[in-house]
């Protein structure tokens, strides 16, 4: 018996599409992509960062030797506090002043005792009692001048020592905190010169590293592009293919029937002449198997 098979066949032109689609898909896979020209690069250090890491790196105790004079310093100033403290500033003539001045103190004081000699001369007491008293008060009233004279003298000389000392101790604390504030304007200056050089190379490092991420994304469409370019040309493809064009042929196909089918389709007839028309299961059975399938295109 004859098995009719219809075929719902795309234009000529949507096949052709396909395969120049599937030709072209071949090709370029076939490619390999110079993956080297899309791996993501860092940029390198600016000249301005590697500046400040080499200031940093020579900064590093750039301080010290102000914090060892101020040291020093403080040491001198220890020196110059306590009760010995002023001996460094007592006038080495200071002796020599005391001296002078006790002496002309004693010429004075001998003076006087011939005074009182002649006065004694002169009121006929010389040698007396009167005399004797007198001689020994004034020597008493001198020696007690001459004592606070030289009190008087060693203290002003120790005061001036005191207060030079002072004066000493003092310079030499503000000469130790001198020191310690350099070296704490050095530490402060040179990390800003290192912050500041740091932000600006860090602004030319972005900069450089966003011309390199640039050129690595141009990179990528460039590589991309023909992909790209064929994937909208296959979707295109396959939109045709999946029924949302035409199709232009359909093709009826009728083949020849066996002899086999022949005989079996005489077997049928003259079966259903006898059995009503009704194949019975054996026949059925025989007739799948024979038939031809049936594609649907």
């Amino acid at each position: 018996m004859a098995v009719e098979q219809i075929q719902n066949l795309p234009q000529q032109y949507v096949t052709d599409l396909g395969v120049d689609y599937g030709k072209q898909l071949a090709g370029l896979t076939a490619i390999p992509l110079d993956t080297a020209r899309l791996a993501p690069q860092v940029a390198a250090q600016d000249a301005l960062q590697t500046q400040a890491y080499n200031l940093a790196g020579s900064g590093v105790g750039a301080y010290q030797p102000f914090v060892t004079q101020a040291g020093s310093f403080g040491t001198a100033a220890a020196g110059l506090s306590g009760p010995t403290g002023y001996q460094a500033f007592m006038s080495p003539y200071q002796q020599d002043v005391i001296d002078a001045t006790l002496s002309e103190f004693d010429k004075q004081t001998a003076a006087g005792i011939t005074g009182i000699g002649q006065q004694a001369a002169m009121s006929g007491n010389l040698g007396g009692g009167r005399e004797g008293v007198q001689r020994a008060q004034f020597q008493s009233q001198q020696d007690a001048n001459r004592a606070l004279l030289q009190s008087q003298l060693l203290q002003q000389g120790f005061g001036q020592a005191q207060r030079a000392a002072q004066t000493a101790f003092g310079q030499q604390r503000a000469l130790a905190g001198d020191e310690l504030d350099i070296a704490q304007q050095v530490t402060d200056l040179q990390t800003a010169d290192i912050n500041q050089l740091g932000r600006l190379g860090g602004l030319q490092q972005a900069q450089a590293q966003a011309l390199l991420d640039a050129q690595r994304e141009a990179n990528r469409l460039e590589a991309f592009e023909p992909y790209e370019r064929l994937g909208t040309y296959g979707s295109g493809v396959a939109s045709l293919f999946s029924g949302n064009a035409p199709f232009g042929n359909q093709s009826t196909i009728t083949p020849n029937p066996t002899p086999l089918q022949t005989a079996l389709g005489t077997a049928s007839v003259l079966g259903g002449i006898f059995s009503g028309n009704r194949p019975n299961a054996a026949q059925q059975r025989v007739e799948r198997a024979v038939q031809p399938p049936y594609y649907d295109y």
